[in-house]
């Protein structure tokens, strides 16, 4: 089945992001070239851009894989402002890329000025179980706590669900109700101004 007219299909911005070291690139390498990158330079910043098909429908998958960008939060809140759906990817290797999670997780939804918004945990690098310094318990009890879906991840040859990942931050759009009913709903919410 080839892919229809590009007018004709859906396109999302997936955002990739998490701390420098957790595999951001190499996830997205894998999932677009099918690659295992293990030496990558991470001061840039890239974009791919793949048709994909989900659940038998297709779509255009604009990802924007964000690099060494971390210090720099006013960049950080212009690429979140534009993502339609986020990995937020830690390294099960790396507590302190797990304790991370939430400020990436927080900032989403203050970008956002919502309440929820489609996000994915990735626990990445699940290959190196000898390294692991975060249970699978512990990610999918944050995950449960943020009311974020969970999955674990590993790009090295052979992948494990680095596809489904990117697939399932799709599902997760697309089952959001429509952007109109929120903007309904924050204009309400900013009658009550409350200064802490």
């Amino acid at each position: 089945m080839s892919a229809p007219p590009v007018d004709k299909v859906a396109t999302f911005k997936l955002v990739v992001v998490g701390d420098g070291g957790v595999g951001k690139s190499a996830l997205t390498i894998q999932f677009f070239q099918g690659l295992f990158i293990s030496d990558y330079d991470p001061t840039i910043e890239d974009s791919y851009i793949q048709h994909t098909e989900v659940d038998g429908q297709w779509c255009i998958l604009d990802v924007l894989d964000t690099a060494g960008q971390e210090e720099f939060s006013a960049m950080r809140e212009q690429y979140m402002r534009k993502g339609d759906g986020f990995l937020i990817v830690y390294s099960v290797t790396d507590r302190q890329s797990f304790d991370n999670l939430m400020h990436f997780y927080t900032q989403i939804l203050r970008v956002k000025d919502r309440d929820s918004y489609p996000m994915l945990i990735v626990a990445n690098k699940v290959d190196l179980d000898h390294l692991r310094s975060v249970t699978e318990e512990q990610g999918k009890e944050l995950a449960a706590q943020l009311k974020v879906p969970y999955i674990e991840t590993s790009a090295k040859d052979p992948p494990l669900n680095v596809d489904a990942a990117f697939s399932e931050v799709v599902r997760i759009i697309r089952t959001q109700p429509p952007e109109t009913e929120n903007k309904k709903r924050r204009g309400r919410r900013h009658h009550k101004c409350t200064i802490l």
